[in-house]
């Protein structure tokens, strides 16, 4: 198990650079397009300063991204998906279970969240042990026995202590500038004046457009789902090894896997987080390539081996 973790850690860290990487290759592509669209006719290639000005501010932005997460990131996600603190009194066991597990697992007991939403779903956040939230759905709180609910809990409290929520925040807000940074390029566009000289940056902004929209749509997010498919399982295994009991979990997500009720509250960024993805609902083998999860029907089938393995 532990190794398992440590080699999840490694490609995460892979996953991370190659991501920055990206950024930084986008930085040098929008310089070398501005020198090219800017000289002057008979002048020389666009020179290796050009290249590194347009590094430098790649590299500054995807840094204020990642800084910005780790100071911010709980915040903003916690607040994307309409969570507030759970009452110690109206959620007394589930301040309870929580404390349990934390315990148990050796961390700081999280700051504990629900969203009203019927549709059962749970996900943990945070840049550390030290500062991690666990928020879970009304409909989660409704549908659950305690025995099940806290197999949620072990599976979100163990994604906390492997770090799994840090570095899919990091990602998750990378994807989230190249999106909002192409929006803005892209609407730039329609305001520039026609001419010589705005027609050579025009082409670097559909230049630095189109690059920022295939980190927005096609690249970070499956870097993303990457991450997270990798992580389910491990947390499920993890989760069980808490609890000591597999079939709190199994039970917990056979109730998801049988859910009909989509998540109002979710949004592309926390779907990773999810314990139930919530668009993991397709039938095509295409589609099937973007699911931040593995199927509930594969977690269930290993978590019913883990349950022999302990049996025997």
């Amino acid at each position: 198990m532990y190794q398992q973790i440590a080699r999840n850690k490694r490609r995460t860290v892979v996953c991370v650079a190659m991501f920055f990487a990206v950024w930084v290759g986008i930085g040098a592509l929008v310089g070398f397009v501005w020198a090219a669209a800017s000289a002057s006719p008979g002048t020389t290639s666009p020179t290796g300063s050009d290249v590194l000005n347009g590094v430098a501010v790649a590299a500054a932005f995807a840094l204020l991204g990642i800084a910005f997460s780790l100071r911010s990131g709980t915040r903003m996600v916690l607040a994307a998906s309409g969570a507030r603190p759970a009452d110690p009194v109206e959620y007394l066991q589930l301040h309870n279970i929580v404390e349990a597990l934390a315990i148990g697992e050796g961390v700081p007991k999280p700051a504990v969240y629900v969203i009203d939403d019927p549709s059962p779903n749970a996900f943990a956040t945070g840049t550390s042990p030290k500062h991690a939230a666990i928020t879970a759905t009304t409909g989660l709180l409704k549908m659950m026995n305690r025995e099940e609910l806290e197999g949620v809990i072990a599976h979100e409290l163990s994604h906390i202590k492997n770090y799994d929520v840090r570095l899919l925040l990091i990602v998750s807000t990378l994807i989230g500038m190249a999106a909002l940074l192409a929006s803005i390029v892209w609407r730039s566009a329609f305001f520039m004046r026609r001419g010589r000289q705005s027609g050579q940056l025009m082409l670097v902004v559909f230049a630095a457009g189109a690059l920022l929209a295939v980190v927005a749509v096609i690249f970070g997010p499956i870097v993303r789902f990457a991450l997270s498919r990798q992580r389910e399982s491990l947390a499920d295994v993890s989760g069980v090894e808490l609890t000591r009991n597999p079939e709190g979990l199994i039970r917990a997500l056979q109730k998801l896997q049988s859910n009909d009720k989509p998540f109002a509250k979710f949004n592309h960024a926390t779907a990773a987080m999810c314990i139930d993805d919530p668009l993991q609902h397709h039938e095509t083998w295409f589609h099937h390539l973007f699911d931040t999860h593995p199927p509930i029907a594969e977690r269930i089938a290993v978590l019913k081996q883990v349950e022999y393995g302990k049996a025997a």
